[in-house]
C-alpha cells in the first residue's frame, strides 16, 4: 500500500487525520531506497496514521493544506539529495533536470528546501506541533558549517529553519522513539540521534567552540570539526552542544545500530516500487530506472573518504541484512509485473562490503587513531569475499531471475587485500555480475593528492587493472573499468590534472571521461581543506583552487582531448590492455 498523500485515502482507511505528515523534496516513490518513504512505512507499520506531502506548490496553500494538520509532528525532508547539490552545479549553473521529479523537469524542488518548507508550515499553520528535520540535508548542517553556495559560516540548520528538533543518520530507531514520547506527551530529549536548541547547556556534556568563535577563527573551526567528527560512534560519542546566539544546540549521541534481524524487519516491509499515482499524473520519474529492481544489501562505510558525507550520515560501521531476507526480497521482485528478469543492483554505498567489520570496532567502536582502509587496509578488518559470492550465486540461481548486476562501485584495494577469495569475487563478477564496464573510484593518480582524499595509492589501482585484464581475458568477455576522477580537489593543481591524464594514457590506456568537479558538502574534511586552506591533519597551508573558471580548468585538462575525437567504443585487443578502435 502507498502512504496516504490525498484527502481521499484518509477516508478510505478510516482515518479523521493524521498522526504525522511527512514533507520531501522529491515526489513520493514508495521504494526501500527513499528515506521518506522508508521512514513513513516504519511508523504506519507501529501503528502511527502518517500522510506524505511531496514537493509542495510554494505559492499557495493547496498542497501544505491538502491533509490538514497532524496530530503529533510535522516532518520535513529536503530528499534523497541535498537540494543545492540537486540544483546546482560545480560552477553554480542551475541544473535543468531532476531525477526525482515527475516529467525531469528541474522545477519543483527549491534551494535550501528543509527551511523553504519548514518556513511553508509555520506561514499556514501557526503555532503548530512540533517541525522535526531529517535526511541528508539536515544531517550534515546539524552544526555551525561551512556553506559553499553563500562562501561563509552558517549555524545549525534547526536555528535556520526554526524547526523544533532534528533527526540524524538513518533515524530508523529515533522516528519512532520521537513519534512514542510526543504521543505520550513525554520528554523526547534524551533520545540518541536526536539535536534541540536549549536556553540551558546540557551537564557533562562536550563542548563544541561557539558559532561566534568558528565565525572568526579558522582554527577554531577546526577543532570544532575534530570533535564533532569523532563523535559519530554511537560505541564512544558523547552529547556535544555549541552555543548559538543566547542559546544552545545539543546534539546527543548517534542512535544505536540496527542489529540483521532488526534490518530485515525494515526492508522487509511492504513496498509498490512506483510513483505514486497522484504525481504519476505528472511524468515519470528517472530515478526509478535504477532503484525499482535493486536491492540494498547492506549500509555504512568504513572508507571514510574525506570528501563522502556516508561516515556522518550511515555511519563507518557495517551491518547487513540476512540471505534469507535479500533473498526474499528477490523472489518478490520476480512477481512484479514490470520485472523482466533482471536485478540492476544489489549491494549498498560500497559493493563488496557485505558480510565484512571489524569484531572490535563492534564491541569498542571506530578507531579514532586510524582508519580501517588508509593508508592501508587494516588487518583487523579481516577481508573476506566469500559471503558475497555466495549471496550472489543464491540470487542467481532464484527462479525468473536471469541476472544479477552488482552496479555499486567496488573498493578494489579490498579485493586486492583478500588473498583467498578476492580474485575469486573479481572472477565471479566478471563472469556474471557486470555488464560490460565496472566502476571504479580512483579518484585521483597523484600521491599527494589521494592522501588528501583518503584514497588508496596509485599503485594499488595498477595492480588491480593488471588483475582485472587477466580475469577479463580468462572470462573470454569484453570487459572494461569506467575510473571516476575528480578535479580541484583542495591540493590539486593543474599540473596535478595533467599528471592524471598523462598517468591514465600511460597505465590505463584510456583518457578517463568521468570527471567531476569537487562540490564542498558540509560535514566533511575536505570541504574544511577547501574553507580553511590547510591540511586538517597536519595544519600545514594547502594550494585551493577556488575561481569558477579556474576549476572549470582543471576539469577540461583530462578532458579537452576528448572534445576534438569524441569517444568511441572500447575493443579488446591480444594481451591485457585496453584501447580505442582505430579508424577504418
Amino acid at each position: 500500500m502507498f502512504i496516504p498523500t490525498t484527502r481521499n485515502e484518509i477516508e478510505t482507511l478510516g482515518w479523521q487525520a493524521l498522526d504525522i505528515i511527512l514533507v520531501t523534496g522529491d515526489s513520493y516513490i514508495d521504494s526501500p531506497f527513499i528515506g521518506v518513504s522508508m521512514i513513513g512505512k516504519i511508523l504506519l507499520n507501529a501503528g502511527f496514521r502518517v500522510g506524505i506531502i511531496a514537493q509542495p506548490d510554494l505559492s499557495s496553500e493547496k498542497d501544505i493544506k491538502r491533509l490538514g494538520e497532524p496530530e503529533l509532528f510535522w516532518g520535513v525532508t529536503g530528499g534523497c539529495v541535498d537540494s543545492m547539490i540537486a540544483n546546482r552545479t560545480a560552477s553554480g549553473k542551475k541544473r535543468k533536470t531532476d531525477d526525482y521529479t515527475p516529467g525531469g523537469e528541474n522545477t519543483r524542488r527549491p534551494d535550501r528546501a528543509v527551511i523553504v518548507y519548514t518556513n511553508l508550515i509555520r506561514q499556514y499553520f501557526k503555532n503548530t506541533v512540533p517541525v522535526v528535520l531529517g535526511g541528508i540535508e539536515a544531517c550534515l548542517r546539524r552544526v555551525a558549517h561551512y556553506d559553499f553556495w553563500s562562501n561563509g559560516i552558517r549555524k545549525s540548520i534547526l536555528f535556520d529553519a526554526k524547526a523544533t528538533y532534528l533527526l540524524y543518520g538513518m533515524a530508523d530507531r529515533s522516528i519512532l522513539e520521537l513519534a512514542t514520547a510526543l504521543k505520550e506527551k513525554t520528554d523526547p530529549r534524551s533520545i540518541r540521534g536526536l539535536c534541540y536548541i536549549d536556553k540551558e547547556k546540557p551537564e557533562e556534556a562536550l563542548r563544541l567552540p561557539s558559532f561566534d568563535e568558528v565565525m572568526a577563527d579558522k582554527l577554531a573551526f577546526t577543532e570544532m570539526f575534530h570533535l564533532f567528527y569523532q563523535n559519530n560512534d554511537p560505541l564512544t560519542a558523547r552529547t556535544l552542544y555549541q552555543q548559538q546566539d543566547a542559546r544552545y544546540l545539543v546534539q546527543n549521541p548517534p542512535a544505536r545500530y540496527l542489529a540483521t534481524e532488526e534490518l530485515d524487519q525494515v526492508y522487509g516491509l511492504d513496498f509498490e516500487r512506483d510513483l505514486h499515482p497522484y504525481y504519476k499524473r505528472s511524468g515519470d520519474v528517472r530515478a526509478l530506472d535504477t532503484i525499482r529492481f535493486s536491492i540494498t544489501t547492506h549500509r555504512g562505510c568504513y572508507g571514510e573518504c574525506n570528501f563522502c558525507a556516508i561516515s556522518t550520515h550511515q555511519g563507518r560501521t557495517v551491518r547487513w541484512r540476512s540471505e534469507k531476507s535479500i533473498i526474499k526480497e528477490a523472489e518478490a521482485m520476480v512477481s512484479h509485473p514490470l520485472f523482466k528478469g533482471t536485478i540492476l543492483d544489489a549491494g549498498g554505498p560500497t559493493a563488496n562490503m557485505y558480510g565484512i567489520e571489524c569484531t572490535l570496532k563492534t564491541k569498542k567502536g571506530s578507531c579514532k587513531d586510524k582508519r580501517c582502509l588508509f593508508p592501508n587496509v587494516c588487518p583487523s578488518l579481516s577481508v573476506n569475499h566469500k559471503k558475497q559470492i555466495d549471496l550472489l550465486n543464491k540470487l542467481h540461481r532464484i527462479p525468473g531471475v536471469k541476472h544479477v548486476f552488482v552496479a555499486s562501485g567496488i573498493r578494489y584495494d579490498m579485493i586486492l587485500s583478500d588473498k583467498k577469495f578476492g580474485a575469486a569475487y573479481l572472477e565471479a563478477l566478471l563472469s556474471r555480475h557486470v555488464s560490460g564496464q565496472m566502476k571504479i573510484a580512483p579518484e585521483h593518480t597523484e600521491e599527494h593528492v589521494l592522501n588528501l582524499m583518503g584514497k588508496p595509492s596509485s599503485d594499488s589501482l595498477i595492480e588491480f587493472k593488471n588483475v582485472f585484464d587477466r580475469l577479463s581475458k580468462k572470462t573470454e568477455r569484453k570487459q572494461f573499468l569506467t575510473y571516476y576522477m575528480i578535479a580541484a580537489y583542495p591540493g590539486c593543481r593543474e599540473k596535478d590534472m595533467a599528471n592524471l591524464k598523462s598517468f591514465a594514457t600511460r597505465h590505463l590506456k584510456i583518457i578517463p571521461r568521468q570527471i567531476q568537479t569537487f562540490t564542498p558538502s558540509p560535514s566533511t574534511y575536505a570541504t574544511l581543506m577547501y574553507y580553511t586552506g590547510k591540511d586538517p591533519f597536519s595544519g600545514k597551508p594547502l594550494f585551493v583552487e577556488k575561481t569558477f573558471s579556474g576549476r572549470e580548468k582543471q576539469k577540461s585538462i583530462v578532458l579537452e582531448s576528448l572534445k576534438k575525437d569524441p569517444p568511441r567504443p572500447y575493443i579488446r585487443k591480444p594481451g591485457p590492455i585496453w584501447t580505442k578502435r582505430g579508424k577504418k
